[in-house]
């Protein structure tokens, strides 16, 4: 007996591609629209829950497809301020995290673009996981799909970070088609301001990213003022030069019309004195820049410290005003391991092989405090 083939999941299609098969079934066009919208804003787990579809054309459906998605493998929800953590299996093997972060007048979700990374920083602890494949376009937004479903009938402000697990822009093809279903009013209808990208600093996959029309925030992990430092803390990406680096972040606001956020993770000790404030303020003058300053959430590496509050809100008052807009952002779920790989390796455990590598941010979640304006 011929085995049967396996069912394709329905969130594997492009929309594109959901147009086309039910284009082909003869169904007309509003069937397209009524499936699309199951399958991402109402987050559907079956075929059998889009009931504005006849049971027979759902019966028919079921035959060769399944709505499919990503399984929770663990989920951690803060007693200190709400955030909650996920870990999810990727049918195609791995798995990634996401976070949900509500803040008085928004909720965040920062989500995953690869299993692992290629890069090198210290400070990240997805670093220690090596480097495993690049998701899909619906692996990517899979991940939205049970976070959305917790907040959907809050109707906050809702912003989508791609400063999880992974360089988004190592990715890009795949990050910029999920960008456009975020985007699509059949998916999820968010503004090009409500996504950011955050990169180590993939000069190609910011071209790229500046060149696809969709105007998303970039944010620049940059952590040094100096390109030895740059070096010391990120080894691969610092292949780069700062000047090269910054110029090309200039471009993609000067194209896009958006301010570039530098993200600057604090170390004690390592990036956090009087010379490195005043360096970090002269790199970005007159800049179409935004600075926000993260204290190091430990983890990844013992020997790095996250300075103290009164040095950290010094840092941040040496920057502004000879900066541009500066915004210092504390972590949050401190007791779910926020950070960027800790709840992969809390579950799945130490990686087996791989060579070492990291994400493109810190994997910090966020509170903000201004010496400065943010707008």
């Amino acid at each position: 007996m011929e085995a049967s083939r396996p069912k394709v999941p329905l969130r594997s299609l492009t929309l594109a591609e959901l147009r086309a098969l039910v284009a082909e079934r003869g169904l007309p066009e509003y069937r397209y629209r009524q499936m699309a919208r199951w399958l991402w804003d109402r987050g559907v787990d079956s075929l059998e829950e889009m009931t504005d579809l006849s049971k027979e054309l759902r019966e028919e459906l079921a035959r060769e497809y399944e709505v499919g998605g990503l399984s929770v493998a663990a989920c951690r929800e803060s007693s200190v301020d709400g955030s909650a953590k996920f870990l999810f299996r990727l049918p195609g093997g791995g798995s990634v995290e996401s976070v949900l972060m509500p803040a008085p007048k928004r909720i965040t979700m920062c989500i995953s673009s690869q299993v692992g990374c290629t890069l090198d920083c210290i400070f990240c602890q997805t670093g220690r996981m090596g480097f495993y494949r690049n998701l899909a376009p619906h692996e990517i937004v899979g991940q939205v799909v049970p976070l959305w479903k917790r907040i959907r009938a809050v109707r906050t402000r809702t912003n989508i970070v791609f400063m999880g697990m992974g360089e988004p822009l190592h990715n890009v093809d795949s990050v910029v088609e999920a960008c456009r279903l975020l985007m699509d009013p059949l998916g999820y209808d968010l503004g090009p301001g409500r996504i950011t990208v955050s990169t180590a600093g993939v000069v190609p996959g910011i071209r790229k990213l500046a060149a696809s029309g969709l105007n998303v925030r970039l944010a620049l992990s940059l952590n040094a003022t100096t390109q030895s430092a740059r070096e010391m803390l990120m080894p691969k990406a610092a292949k780069t030069p700062l000047s090269a680096l910054l110029e090309t972040a200039r471009e993609y606001a000067r194209i896009t019309r958006n301010r570039v956020t530098v993200e600057y993770v604090l170390m004690k000790g390592v990036n956090d004195s009087e010379g490195d404030a005043d360096r970090l303020a002269a790199l970005l003058r007159g800049g179409p820049f935004k600075i926000n300053v993260i204290p190091y959430n430990p983890g990844a590496s013992p020997e790095l410290e996250r300075p103290d509050r009164d040095r950290v809100d010094w840092f941040a008052k040496r920057l502004w005003p000879q900066a541009p807009v500066v915004t210092v952002r504390w972590s949050q779920g401190p007791d779910i391991a926020a950070a960027c790989g800790q709840l992969h390796t809390e579950v799945e455990g130490a990686p087996r092989g791989g060579r070492s590598s990291s994400t493109a941010g810190t994997g910090t979640t966020a509170r903000k405090s201004e010496p400065g304006r943010d707008p």
